[in-house]
């Protein structure tokens, strides 16, 4: 039985234009059927790599693999992608513009045009095929080239920056639409530096920072991993005294936050057992281990790595106006 090797291989893969390097060395494997995000801030070295991974560019030195190809142009057919630079045939019809994809794409004129019409239903673009593409606004464009970029049922589908100018509902519209092609055994990476989306959909992310890698891991282990001793409890009572939780020797501290507080235990502590030790301290509604976010994670690894304080305070604000953009 012969065993597939991963849909995307990387391997020491640096790429520079001039003196600056936009990736460097970079080491990534994704398995088949996975579900990867690719995520930092802007100028992290993302679209570059996604660049590469597509043969559009190529690297300067290292070794990368697509589905089991030197170049992902021998499995073109099996690829499905979405640029950050949008664009379609404007003066096209959108069906008609969807068709064209779908015969580039070797897709059976047999049924296309029931298979279009679903597509653009479950963007909810519905009855839209005959319109011209330039009568449609930018975020209706973008779900079309999202349904042009599936229409094929790719194997690897490689989205670079999806939900970047979709109102809330569009991009939520949209995440259920990458679930739903994961579901359909779809192997999938998708780059975005709103790292909240990443955290809402992906098993596995990978962080990058200034052309390097910074994390790879799944999502799950770095819930596990990065600051275990936070907790957020709420207090049955509301007008309790938190004076009992603070004087425990568990506890490092305890802050009001969004009507619950946050306690943060002392190094070392097993959080099971300073919950116990909490509920029995105080009647509570509820108390739980606080999950750590991506942008927390990534911020801590990066101020890890040597960048000063003003710096990782200024790419804190930059991550936080990107999450209250999708927010609004």
């Amino acid at each position: 039985m012969t065993t597939l090797g991963p849909a995307i291989d990387l391997r020491d893969v640096t790429k520079t234009f001039g003196s600056q390097t936009a990736v460097s060395h970079l080491d990534l494997t994704i398995p088949r059927g996975a579900l990867y995000g690719f995520i930092g801030p802007n100028g992290a070295g993302k679209t570059t790599s996604i660049r590469m991974i597509m043969a559009i560019l190529f690297p300067d030195s290292g070794k990368l693999s697509v589905l089991g190809h030197k170049s992902a142009l021998e499995a073109k057919d099996k690829i499905g992608y979405l640029p950050e630079e949008r664009g379609v045939y404007r003066k096209m019809r959108v069906g008609a513009y969807l068709t064209y994809i779908a015969k580039l794409k070797g897709v059976p004129e047999k049924g296309l045009a029931e298979r279009i019409k679903t597509g653009v239903a479950r963007v909810g673009l519905a009855g839209t095929e005959g319109k011209r593409c330039e009568e449609l606004s930018k975020g209706m464009l973008q779900k079309i080239q999202f349904v042009a970029a599936i229409i094929h049922e790719p194997e690897l589908l490689i989205l670079d920056e999806p939900f970047s100018g979709l109102d809330p509902v569009s991009s939520r519209l949209l995440r259920e639409q990458i679930v739903a092609e994961h579901a359909r055994g779809a192997t999938i990476l998708f780059s975005t530096h709103v790292m909240q989306q990443a955290e809402e959909i992906c098993d596995h992310v990978v962080m990058i920072h200034r052309g390097l890698k910074v994390l790879d891991d799944p999502v799950s282990s770095i819930h596990r991993r990065y600051n275990p001793r936070a907790l957020v409890l709420e207090p049955l009572d509301p007008s309790a005294d938190l004076g009992r939780v603070r004087s425990l020797a568990e506890v490092e501290s305890c802050t009001a936050h969004d009507g619950a507080y946050d306690v943060v235990l002392r190094a070392g502590l097993d959080p099971a057992g300073a919950i116990a030790r909490i509920a029995g301290a105080l009647p509570l509604a509820r108390i739980e281990v606080k999950r750590p976010r991506l942008e927390d994670v990534f911020v801590q690894l990066v101020a890890d790595g040597g960048q000063s304080a003003e710096a990782t305070s200024a790419l804190r604000a930059e991550l936080a106006g990107h999450a209250e953009q999708v927010a609004t």
